[in-house]
């Protein structure tokens, strides 16, 4: 009976961090002990992206973490190894500079320096460190280009309405691409 007890409260007790995560993503990772500078924004957060040791994650100013983030801080490879060195360890800080993106789905590996003004690709692993002023991407990433290149190849594809929001880049949107939806067809 009282397995079946620690069990629910174990439950209770993830339900509870996967809500504060969702509710309030800032919070959620400052009590964690992640490190965290102005004009942060994660968008789909988990509890469980900062992996075991949380606090040696560093992530600088004005930082987009898109949704399935990972920061890995540790390799847990050793686990099997340590039957033949007991005191096998390999865990480094990560650390984020300010001005940064991360696709969905980027994976942060142990030891990581990420540069200021950098924008990491979707679903790129990111097992070394990305210099300043860089995008990168693939598996394992590495850079690919510029972000003034990067910022060259986005003016002319631009559709110039990054300005809008909410419902104003939506109706944008919609007429560009010349989407009719039952709510527009009713107007």
């Amino acid at each position: 009976m009282y397995q079946l007890f620690k069990r629910f409260f174990a439950i209770l007790k993830f339900i509870r961090r996967e809500i504060y995560a969702k509710i309030n993503p800032i919070g959620y990772a400052r009590s964690v002990g992640v490190t965290l500078g102005s004009n942060v924004r994660f968008y789909g957060m988990k509890s469980n992206m900062f992996s075991s040791e949380p606090w040696l994650i560093t992530i600088g100013d004005n930082v987009y973490i898109t949704a399935n983030c990972t920061f890995v801080t540790h390799d847990g490879g050793s686990l099997i190894l340590r039957k033949e060195v007991p005191d096998l360890e390999w865990t480094a800080p990560i650390n984020i500079g300010n001005d940064v993106y991360l696709g969905l789905g980027a994976t942060i590996m142990p030891g990581v320096n990420i540069g200021n003004r950098v924008i990491v690709g979707a679903g790129s692993i990111v097992t070394k460190d990305i210099p300043d002023n860089s995008v990168a991407a693939g598996i394992p990433a590495r850079v690919v280009k510029s972000t003034d290149d990067y910022l060259e190849d986005l003016k002319k594809k631009s559709l110039k309405c990054g300005h809008l929001h909410g419902l104003e880049k939506e109706k944008f949107l919609k007429e560009h691409f010349g989407i009719k939806t039952k709510a527009s067809i009713l107007k």
